[in-house]
């Protein structure tokens, strides 16, 4: 049976440094940081009081104010990203099977704004239940799949990914493997988080994951910096149209890279920790590029997972240079989330955004807000600091880990007649 090809053909995304993929990346570009304090809710008490948060974001934009009350802000973010890319893809216009287009959509918490909301209003009721009748379609995180599908008739493949901050890399890695096994002509892939909510900030902040940089937000993620103190959370969406090459090019439709290859592995170390060595992620990552049929010299760009944190992102630049060392010179890291924040389950959605565009325009986005480069990094590696860089960029892989010991990596390439 002969693979079929899978190519991206629309972009959507809804992110702390803008609300459309234009926006986004005209940030990243910039090296706009995405943060500041907490307006969503009363933050004085915690340890933490700022966050990368969505800015100018009214739901009246989009939904009526009937349909908006019934959706959770995660599930809002979801179908204003899935629509940008729908769009995007000229989907609009027809020209597809409905019942070969899905849905394959990722989020590591799902409704965390409702669940908080309505145990707390039952709290303060003194434990009389008097929920609304939309809490469990607004907190289950299968429903943002299941919402897209109906707005826009898509009949094929539909369900939802969870594996934390993997979770949407793990979203794009089934939709492709539907779409090369003939199962789907199109797939929207991608995911989305709204955490940023008492219980998300509070809970990780008691794990001592969170920045706690109160007096300096905008410079607060600084991914393999000396001085990083842990990661800061953030929301949105990012969402990609994958289809069959065949259909794409019949359709007419603009093709902005392939989807060349994924990996997927696990830790199998700790709950929360990496592994020390990046074992995972450079299995993974030596996965991603043996599907893709790609050689580790031919990369000339990795959208890294670095969050932040001090253990994190040494591992994860372990396994890189264990993968990539000979080819320092080649290709180049960035680093998003010193700029947008960790957006947990729709994390690796926007890192591949980011590579795509990176292909697209030939242009590779900054780590920003590093100053002093941890002693432990590698001689030799390029981590494009604070300023975004020209350069040629035909392949890029993009890196998402999650809790759980969760890896994932995809391959994206120029895409090419063959």
């Amino acid at each position: 049976m002969e693979l079929k090809r899978a190519v991206v053909t629309g972009l959507g995304a809804i992110t702390p440094v803008g609300n459309t993929v234009a926006e986004t990346w005209a940030g990243l570009v910039a090296g706009k940081s995405g943060a500041g304090p907490i307006t969503r809710f009363d933050a004085g008490g915690f340890r933490t009081r700022f966050a990368c948060e969505v800015k100018g974001f009214d739901p009246r934009d989009h939904f009526e104010a009937k349909e908006a009350k019934k959706l959770d802000l995660f599930s809002q973010f979801s179908m204003v990203a899935a629509g940008e890319a729908f769009q995007d893809a000229g989907l609009h216009r027809g020209g597809f099977d409905p019942t070969r287009a899905g849905v394959v959509w990722a989020s590591g918490m799902g409704g965390l704004a409702t669940l908080d909301e309505q145990l707390l209003d039952y709290g303060e009721r003194r434990g009389r239940p008097r929920f609304s009748p939309f809490f469990v379609p607004r907190i289950i995180a299968n429903i943002a799949s299941g919402l897209i599908s109906i707005r826009y008739g898509l009949q094929g493949v539909n369900f939802s990914v969870v594996s934390a901050c993997a979770s949407s890399t793990n979203a794009l890695a089934e939709a492709l493997l539907h779409i090369r096994l003939g199962k789907a002509d199109l797939v929207i892939a991608g995911g989305a988080e709204a955490a940023i909510t008492e219980s998300g900030v509070g809970g990780f902040s008691a794990m001592k994951a969170l920045s706690e940089r109160n007096d300096d937000p905008l410079h607060a993620s600084r991914p393999f910096d000396a001085d990083r103190d842990g990661f800061v959370i953030g929301e949105g969406a990012g969402a990609l149209v994958l289809e069959e090459y065949g259909h794409a090019v019949r359709r007419g439709a603009r093709i902005y890279a392939e989807l060349c290859g994924v990996g997927t592995s696990a830790d199998a170390y700790h709950m929360t920790a990496t592994h020390p060595e990046g074992d995972g992620a450079w299995r993974a990552m030596r996965e991603a590029l043996e599907d893709a049929g790609i050689p580790a010299g031919a990369v000339n760009h990795v959208s890294v997972h670095a969050t932040s944190t001090p253990l994190g992102d040494l591992s994860e630049i372990k396994a890189i240079e264990r993968l990539f060392a000979p080819h320092f010179g080649n290709f180049a890291v960035s680093a998003v989330k010193s700029a947008t924040g960790h957006l947990l389950g729709a994390a690796g959605a926007l890192a591949a955004i980011s590579c795509v565009k990176s292909i697209g325009e030939q242009v590779i986005p900054s780590t920003i807000n590093t100053k002093v480069p941890d002693p432990g990094l590698p001689d030799g590696i390029d981590l494009t600091l604070e300023t975004a860089r020209s350069r040629p960029v035909a392949v890029a892989m993009n890196n998402a880990f999650g809790f759980g010991g969760h890896c994932a990596s995809a391959v994206f390439a120029t895409c090419e007649e063959r």
